[in-house]
């Protein structure tokens, strides 16, 4: 069968516009039809259900949990790269100094947590981690760690072997290149005391979040903007209910807050500082 062959019609795609937003909180706009057919024409094809009506009607009667798993899989999209909006970084970087110097006052715990939540393939969470190390050595001998999520599992398995071809380095300064390694085979690597930090899990935002936090930082970059109006105010509510007092949230370019934005105080380009004092400091 030809992908030409497979038509997608008014009603299937109002189904899987439908399926996609109830399990994943995405919102397909009409635009995004040519997207829908180039993703899921690959496994009507493939495991011959003829249609996207009778693919539909398996992932609701008779679908497993990895079937349903593929299915936002296809239908998530995943671009990142290293340093990306690197602005952020300058300014994580400016916010672990000054928690730093408050624990050398202080006397507090040696604990840093940071998580990044649409991790993709893992550019974020290692640019957070090399950055970091980078600036302040003095953390490998914290309690440090960071959390790295995102609802697409093959994404998450692609990120935990911290292994990315070579042009990933294309654009970026020579300082910023040299703290990764360099295999063999023309791939770079990211160093063990970097991925050493780093959890990867599978993790659904609008599903209850297993962690506690609280986190001193917050990453959750060009996610929202795959969500309508409401369900931004219901993953950012989640996201502040599990900052640490004055911790920091960074999101997209083209995100806002909304009415939650009076939760924060505005830092700098998308970069917000958590208002809330009611939180207590415990593992996450």
């Amino acid at each position: 069968m030809d992908q030409g062959e497979i038509a997608l019609s008014d009603r299937e795609f109002a189904r899987i516009k439908a399926r996609v937003y109830k399990v994943a909180g995405i919102s397909l706009s009409d635009a995004k039809r040519t997207l829908v057919v180039a993703r899921l024409a690959k496994i009507v094809r493939t495991q011959k259900f003829g249609s996207f009506d009778a693919y539909m009607d398996h992932l609701e009667d008779k679908g497993t949990s990895d079937d349903a798993q593929e299915f936002v899989n296809a239908l998530t999209t995943n671009l990142t790269r290293f340093w990306r909006e690197d602005h952020h970084f300058d300014h994580l970087n400016q916010y672990v100094g000054e928690l730093i110097q408050g624990q050398r006052s202080t006397g507090s715990p040696k604990r840093l947590r940071i998580w990044s939540a649409g991790c993709s393939t893992g550019q974020e969470p290692f640019t957070i981690a090399l950055s970091v190390l980078a600036a302040w050595p003095e953390l490998k001998s914290w309690d440090f760690r960071i959390l790295a999520t995102d609802i697409d599992t093959n994404v998450v398995q692609r990120a935990s072997t911290g292994i990315y071809p070579a042009n990933e380095l294309n654009g970026l300064s020579a300082e910023r290149s040299r703290l990764f390694e360099h295999l063999p085979d023309g791939r770079i690597k990211i160093p063990a005391a970097a991925v050493s930090l780093i959890t990867f899990k599978p993790l659904n935002l609008l599903g209850a979040l297993p962690m506690k936090g609280p986190f001193d930082a917050i990453f959750c970059r060009n996610v929202a903007i795959y969500f309508d109006k409401p369900t931004q105010a219901e993953v950012f509510g989640k996201l502040i209910k599990l900052l640490a007092p004055g911790g920091m949230l960074y999101i997209g370019h083209s995100e806002n807050l909304g009415a939650l934005a009076s939760a924060f105080r505005l830092m700098g380009k998308t970069t917000y500082r958590a208002k809330t004092e009611k939180m207590t400091r415990s593992a996450a």
